[in-house]
């Protein structure tokens, strides 16, 4: 969700990921093929991973994961259980493969450990959005700015992140610089020295994405190094950037196919009563344009939808059963997980955007009924 929304209420109130080789123990060889949606599977004292904690997500041999933002609140990492149970159970009607949320860092560098056990005791894998960011300023927010990433400013703290992230008896998901090719987090390619070419690195290449290329690179690298193998990697950008300029492609800010896991996209409908009265597009036209996006950024790794959504309207609910029915249909080969936002919350006009499930008795049951296809998965498969 982008965080020019979030601002609004402070300011009121990755085809199948490469396999290794080595051979599995069978003690563990039955942890690919079991749910890990069940409380004695991921629960923090049970162990379902080697020695070496090395598992990664992989997707599902059909349909897609079903997973979600289960409101975790404003700012996006109040994690409860009761969030994710009311979301399993009163509103999808089905269990999350993972559960997304927020690490901000308005206080400074530390693991969630908290978080991730929590969305562990119910059997559902933490997916941890990092978000390097002390205010909710954005450009204006220089603290953590790519260039101090790269030059190791961070590394004493990110060591013990990534050392913490280890520890974790279990597979976790992560990503860094959510819709990096937006303007709304600091992060962002306009944030860090945009198309710019004389400023870092190349001279070909806008020194913008170069430099988050290269942050993310270095954190990924530091995790290597702390021995934290059981992170599966994304790499997130937006459907439509800040520019459709030619230096903002998402292809720009990638890491690269021997860094990242999983291909990452946003695709909304009308996110604001404002918006929605000039622009109410329908799902397929923005996920669309989104997938031609993100596929291109590699031509092989497995895609999630990471958010999806639209605020309540009149036509909420056939917008989710085409969205539904669009991602169950085959249209988007290379989709192999979706997550529905689900989150309400007040702008700066004082109008409330919601786009929670349950805005109306109809939305809710155009949710559940689609979301009941069994092409949507709960599964994990894990593999070494």
């Amino acid at each position: 969700m982008k965080a020019r929304f979030f601002s609004a209420v402070f300011a009121v109130s990755a085809a199948a990921l490469t396999a290794c080789t080595s051979t599995v123990s069978p003690q563990f060889t039955s942890v690919q093929k079991s749910s890990l949606t069940t409380r004695t599977d991921l629960s923090p004292d049970r162990n379902v991973v080697s020695a070496s904690n090395s598992y990664k997500l992989l997707p599902p041999s059909r349909g897609v994961y079903h997973a979600a933002f289960p409101a975790f609140g404003a700012e996006e990492d109040t994690v409860t259980t009761r969030h994710i149970d009311r979301f399993s159970q009163d509103i999808s009607g089905k269990d999350l493969t993972w559960a997304y949320f927020s690490d901000n860092w308005f206080t400074g560098i530390r693991f969630p450990t908290r978080d991730v056990n929590t969305i562990r005791e119910k059997g559902v894998i933490p997916f941890i959005r990092i978000m390097t960011r002390s205010t909710w300023k954005a450009c204006s927010d220089r603290r953590y700015s790519m260039a101090k990433i790269i030059s190791g400013k961070f590394d004493t703290a990110l060591r013990r992140y990534a050392q913490d992230a280890a520890k974790i008896n279990g597979p976790l998901i992560m990503e860094f610089g959510t819709e990096v090719n937006g303007d709304w987090f600091p992060w962002s390619g306009v944030c860090n020295g945009g198309s710019e070419k004389t400023g870092y690195g190349s001279a070909n290449l806008a020194d913008g994405p170069e430099r988050f290329r290269d942050a993310y690179r270095h954190l990924i690298d530091i995790f290597r190094e702390e021995g934290a193998e059981n992170v599966t990697w994304v790499f997130h950008a937006n459907g439509s950037g800040a520019t459709g300029a030619a230096w903002n492609k998402p292809a720009n800010y990638y890491p690269g196919d021997a860094y990242i896991d999983w291909l990452g996209v946003s695709a909304y409908g009308a996110q604001t009563p404002a918006t929605m009265r000039n622009w109410n597009p329908s799902f397929r036209q923005v996920m669309d344009s989104s997938y031609r996006s993100i596929a291109a950024v590699s031509a092989t790794k497995p895609i999630a939808l990471l958010e999806f959504g639209v605020i309540e309207h009149k036509g909420k609910s056939q917008w989710i059963r085409n969205a539904l029915r669009d991602l169950a249909s085959g249209r988007y080969p290379r989709l192999k997980a979706v997550a529905w936002w689900h989150s309400d919350w007040r702008n700066a006009d004082g109008s409330w955007s919601r786009m929670k499930i349950d805005s109306s008795k109809e939305a809710l049951a155009a949710y559940r009924e689609g979301i009941a296809d069994p092409f949507f998965v709960t599964k994990a498969v894990l593999k070494r």
